[in-house]
């Protein structure tokens, strides 16, 4: 590909263009004492950066601390919304470099389709072969409301306003008037950012996050999504021509845990759950009518130019005796297709109203079909009528209830509800203090009987009759909305089989599964174990082999196709054990339990509960499929995505599409490489999980010497970082922790990682890592060869190694030692900080030895050269948040101002860093 000398220099232009916006908005706003006050700190911090010394750095520190209010607060909010300026500009790069791209004859972009089609093409698979691996192809995502999201809505949608006025700039057909037109609504958008509040002034309730999930469908992923199998159509006809007919199936699902995920979150009720449903509901109907009506504008074909078949026509009339009022008629009578859409409308909208409305999304496909294939039949091979073939696979993918909804609850919650009803029913007094042998016998006794247990609900407790409630809640919902409306129930804190038995039994006595007098089983609901621990990721196996070999989980399994998901939780795995073990053990499960379902003939779908940041399974979705055990590739991929991740990958259509297309990349090339893996590749690769697997014993040794065998690290991380202030930020409808606890084991991985990320430790995404790469380096003189080979040839390591450099590059000891002076006990601080500045130390040198970088992220100039710039503005905003969380600390009763001015360098720094949990 033929390159400028700087691929980059479009994108500084653009920073350097909003920066400058940007001062002139806090000049006109602020005066000329907050701009040079601004300019000042941003000089100092970046000659600091630059190597100019202690001084630099004291001068800034007492320029900082000498900020007053009310400049204070404009100071830090110039800094933050720097930084909504930089994330747009590089959004937008990111656009302009594919087309880039696309522009050039010689040189696909990676991870696109046209290069992933090619590679393909050079494996040796027959036509069939390829053919079968896009037929077993299956990726879904799931959005989930995990308050991660510390950007107000008002404020993306200025940003994806301002994107938009970026892009036109980019086009040469612009007129210099135009270009002054753009440029003055990029000030007016600058200046509508100075003038919002950026902080939420209430707690979103669960139908308002909700809403927020339901905008990226609205605004990006309908449109988006079905693009993405037609490219990968038409790169398959272009690369490999010998085959006329490619069918590329819808294999990219969205689906949500917003509205259904109930683990503690009191706030996610059966109502709640059914209303999500009826908003889902709501939307698709309206986009599809939408598409409707623009399909009946353009099928203006009328029968006296072409010859339409009779029976089509004859089917017509009958449908519009049926549904039609006069009024309701198209009036022309030769333009047969009109007449067929105006069927069609009045049936969708009677859809969920009336008996006159499609009881099944599958019946409007047969009907757009029938006017695709009747209209097609006018036109040459290969000329097809795209617009028509998109809304199919819209309807196809998105039915009408437009997403799966999961639900997820805590198996605690479960077994004090099925306690309680065998009690009451006098088959056991204590089942939840029997053994677990003991309570897997009593349940397979109860789901081989077909009577119901339950006896009249005024005798169960408010929690038991919730649960049963939930499950009431699932069956209808099958009945209104389909069986697609809700097909997974999660079991959080998954520990043995009974917690998966438990879940059936509250499914037989309410419905959901229905066992016959014949012994036949139906079943709605796929029961899916959440494994978060490092333990429980250890015992998974154990778990679903005892499960597998069941004759009363059999027949669930029976009646759900041989098919059994399991939820891999990446987040408590990391705050548990640290990320090399968690990440290794994530690893090794998969391909435990992935072989041993094979025995049975089970298929497995891994579900990745991944979080945005590092220390939560973050990364891209290409990355995060590749770095899969290859074999898990060909049962299907699920992935979470939450918080800023919804933003930053599906605000902007251009964005979303290529997030899209990378992740479709990544599973076809994946999944296609499973047929041709030579066995020498096998061997060597036992070899490599030898040596992971002492590099993660090591790690986790060390990680949870300090988390869980240093008596004052707890309090260390009370006190050393932003933990208590995050909760007043507003950012999720769920508690920090799971009870009202100081537990660690209560806490939420998210406020955890998000304390650690603000103080710029970054330690729940690299910590012990050190440890254990450096250890095995040190045992024998060929083993870092051996980790180069593995850095260099397999993805999951590769995805390790490239993850624990950005975690390092985004974190900053001297920065985070600044955080020290918060902690009661400076011998305590002192101690753990120089544990933890060690360990950084150690973790950098293994990194580069291994990667063969002079620096960190060096084979990824883009990224590290973003991180760079972006490190100087970020200090300026953490030396504001430790003086003012020092002052709100001693502080009795702070005032409204003070707290608002912490929480604004908590936003700040996430949008500087690009993380937040």
């Amino acid at each position: 590909m033929t390159e400028t000398k700087d691929k980059n220099a479009s994108l500084r232009n653009d920073v350097n263009m909003l920066g400058n916006i940007l001062g002139e908005v806090l000049t006109l706003h602020g005066g000329k004492d907050l701009f040079d006050k601004v300019e000042s700190i941003r000089e100092m911090t970046k000659s600091f950066r630059s190597g100019s010394g202690e001084d630099t750095y004291d001068t800034l520190k007492k320029e900082i601390s000498s900020l007053e209010p009310p400049l204070r607060q404009q100071v830090i909010r110039a800094f933050s919304i720097y930084f909504h300026l930089i994330n747009i500009a590089e959004q937008n790069h990111r656009i302009r470099r594919k087309r880039q791209y696309l522009q050039d004859e010689n040189e696909s972009q990676p991870f696109s389709l046209e290069r992933a089609v090619s590679k393909v093409k050079e494996s040796d698979l027959t036509n069939d072969e390829v053919q079968g691996v896009l037929d077993n192809l299956s990726i879904e995502l799931i959005m989930t409301a995990h308050p991660t999201e510390a950007t107000k809505r008002t404020v993306l949608e200025i940003q994806k306003r301002i994107s938009a006025h970026l892009a036109k700039l980019d086009n040469p057909l612009t007129t210099f008037r135009e270009r002054k037109e753009v440029e003055e609504s990029l000030f007016n958008e600058v200046t509508a950012l100075w003038h919002t509040n950026e902080l939420r002034q209430r707690k979103p309730e669960v139908l308002d996050e909700v809403k927020n999930g339901l905008y990226y469908f609205d605004q990006t992923l309908f449109e988006t999504l079905p693009d993405v199998f037609q490219e990968l159509e038409t790169q398959l006809q272009e690369y490999i021509p010998t085959k006329k007919d490619w069918q590329v199936p819808n294999f990219i699902h969205f689906g949500s845990w917003i509205g259904g995920d109930r683990d503690g979150n009191p706030n996610v009720t059966p109502d709640i759950t059914w209303e999500t449903l009826e908003l889902q509901r709501n939307l698709i109907l309206k986009k599809y009518d939408a598409s409707l009506v623009e399909l009946m504008r353009r099928f203006s074909q009328s029968s006296e130019r072409i010859t339409i078949n009779q029976q089509f026509i004859d089917k017509v009339e009958k449908e519009e005796r049926t549904y039609l009022n006069k009024k309701d008629k198209w009036p022309i009578q030769s333009e047969v297709y009109r007449r067929k859409f105006a069927v069609i409308l009045k049936r969708l909208r009677a859809t969920g109203k009336t008996s006159q409305g499609y009881h099944e999304a599958e019946e409007l496909v047969l009907d757009l079909k029938e006017i695709k294939e009747s209209a097609e039949a006018h036109l040459p091979e290969p000329r097809r009528l795209k617009t028509i073939r998109k809304l199919i696979r819209q309807v196809e993918m998105f039915g009408f209830h437009l997403a799966t909804l999961d639900v997820r609850n805590h198996s605690g919650e479960h077994e004090t509800a099925v306690h309680e009803i065998l009690t009451a029913a006098h088959i056991t007094d204590d089942y939840a203090g029997l053994p677990e042998e003991d309570k897997q016998k009593v349940l397979r006794e109860v789901l081989n009987e077909p009577r119901p247990l339950l006896l009249f609900e005024g005798g169960y407790s408010k929690e038991t009759r919730n649960i049963l409630e939930v499950f009431r809640t699932i069956k209808k919902a099958h009945e209104e909305f389909g069986k697609r409306a809700i097909e997974v129930y999660l079991i959080s804190m998954s520990e043995s089989p009974s917690d998966l038995l438990e879940v059936l039994v509250l499914a037989k006595e309410t419905g959901v599964y229905r066992l016959y007098p014949d012994g036949t089983v139906e079943s709605d609901i796929d029961v899916a174990p959440l494994l978060e621990t490092i333990d429980d990721l250890i015992a998974g196996p154990k778990i679903m082999k005892t499960l597998f070999e069941m004759d009363v989980y059999r027949k669930q399994l029976e009646a759900r196709g041989e098919h059994q998901e399991i939820m891999l939780g990446y987040s408590d795995g990391s705050k548990d054990g640290g990320t090399l073990s968690a990440n290794w053990n994530l690893f090794k499960a998969q391909e435990d339990i992935h072989n041993m379902a094979r025995q049975y003939n089970i298929r497995l779908k891994f579900f990745h509960g991944r979080g945005g940041s590092l220390g939560r399974g973050g990364g891209s979705l290409s990355t995060s499929i590749l770095s899969q055990p290859a074999e898990t590739l060909e049962d299907g991929v699920k992935i979470t995505e939450q918080g800023e991740v919804l933003s930053s990958r599906y605000l902007l259509e251009d964005i979303a599409y290529r997030n899209l297309e990378q992740a479709a990349s990544a599973l076809f090339t994946g999944s296609a490489k499973t047929l041709k893996t030579p066995a020498q590749e096998e061997l060597r690769q036992k070899e490599w999980e030898k040596a992971m697997e002492s590099m993660s014993e090591k790690s986790l040794k060390k990680y949870q010497s300090l988390v869980f065998g240093d008596p004052d690290f707890l309090t260390f991380f009370h006190q050393g970082t932003p933990l208590t202030e995050l909760g007043a930020l507003n950012i999720g409808s769920r508690p920090m922790s799971r009870k009202n606890s100081q537990q660690f084991e209560d806490l939420r991985a998210i406020p955890w990682v998000f304390a650690w990320t603000q103080s710029r430790y970054m330690l729940p995404a690299w910590y012990a890592a050190g440890t254990g790469l450096q250890s095995f380096i040190e045992e024998d003189d060929s083993h870092l060869e051996t980790l180069q080979t593995m850095y260099k040839e397999w993805p999951f390591f590769q995805s390790t190694i490239n993850n624990l450099q950005m975690a390092l590059m985004k974190a900053d000891m001297k920065t985070a030692k600044e955080y020290l002076e918060l902690v009661e006990d400076p011998n305590v601080a002192k101690r753990i900080y120089e544990d933890i500045a060690d360990e950084y130390e150690r973790t950098r040198s293994a990194l580069l030895q291994i990667s063969g970088n002079e620096e960190l992220l060096s084979h990824t100039p883009t990224i590290q050269e973003s991180v760079y710039l972006r490190n100087p503005y970020v200090d300026p905003l953490n030396f504001l948040q430790v003086d003012l969380m020092r002052q709100l600390r001693e502080t009795s009763n702070p005032s409204d101002e003070l707290v608002t001015e912490v929480l604004l360098t908590i936003n700040g720094v996430a949008a500087g860093l690009v993380n937040t949990g």
